[in-house]
């Protein structure tokens, strides 16, 4: 049985995840499961060009590895938002917020009534493909979907209080690279800016009794986020596996590599 990252850190738990996109598998995924040290893998629907046919094989292969899996969408459309939890995501993570009322859309896509206009369908994996009584399906998946919305745009900074006062919102996650962007201050994750963001939304999250997360772009950036409360840790992606990878092996080997 999986503990989901909902759970983790509904109990104040440290959790670590890593992020999938450019070079997505389900080869990949049982490594990451293999390797130890993991709770989870978020993938990216938002950048990469992973469709809903392969986004299944990848949510089959990180149960089958137990790791817990949850998709960042565009906060384009319902079916964007819908499809990936009928698949087998634990959660969402939506990007590009800019507004509480973008956000209340959201919770509305992704939940079933009385708190959404989610449709049922439930020939899914999330459904048992098709054992789930209806009357128990909607309350359970209400409850246990985790729905994290991500704040990397300066209007996201300003209303983070209200977003994370929203009902159904679980959670917080600062995207640092698009953050610094629209602060003015592109790729500088520890700029003053930055941090003033970082701190706005540890207090937007402590005042809901909610939580928050981060892209973790170095270690003091990390530990950083972690004096601020943060417990969902995005490590590393897999394109940065592969950087990482060339690096330690060339350190390995430098009589090979010597110029």
């Amino acid at each position: 049985m999986i503990t989901s990252i909902k759970h983790r850190l509904a109990q104040g738990e440290i959790v670590r995840v890593l992020a999938f996109a450019s070079l997505a598998s389900p080869k990949l995924v049982e490594i990451a499961g293999l390797s130890g040290g993991f709770q989870g893998i978020w993938i990216d629907q938002e950048h990469s060009a992973i469709p809903h046919r392969e986004l299944e094989l990848l949510l089959i292969a990180c149960r089958a590895a137990g790791l817990d899996a949850f998709v960042r969408v565009a906060p384009t459309d319902y079916a964007t938002v819908m499809r990936p939890m009928e698949t087998g995501a634990s959660g969402l993570m939506v990007a590009q917020i800019r507004s509480v009322d973008q956000v209340r859309q959201i919770v509305q896509w992704a939940k079933y009534p009385p708190m959404g206009v989610r449709g049922l369908f439930l020939a899914n994996y999330e459904a048992g493909y098709g054992t789930a009584i209806p009357a128990e399906h909607l309350p359970r998946a209400n409850r246990d979907r985790w729905l994290c919305v991500q704040i990397e745009t300066a209007e996201a900074v300003e209303c983070a209080h209200e977003i994370a006062a929203v009902d159904g919102v679980d959670s917080l996650f600062i995207g640092p690279s698009d953050l610094s962007c629209t602060l003015g201050v592109p790729g500088q994750a520890m700029h003053p800016k930055c941090i003033a963001a970082m701190e706005r939304v540890s207090a937007a999250v402590k005042k809901t009794g909610k939580t928050w997360g981060v892209l973790a772009r170095s270690p003091e950036h990390a530990a950083k986020c972690r004096e601020l409360g943060c417990l969902l840790f995005s490590l590393a992606g897999d394109v940065d596996l592969i950087h990482r990878g060339f690096q330690a092996t060339k350190k390995l080997y430098p009589e090979f590599f010597a110029p």
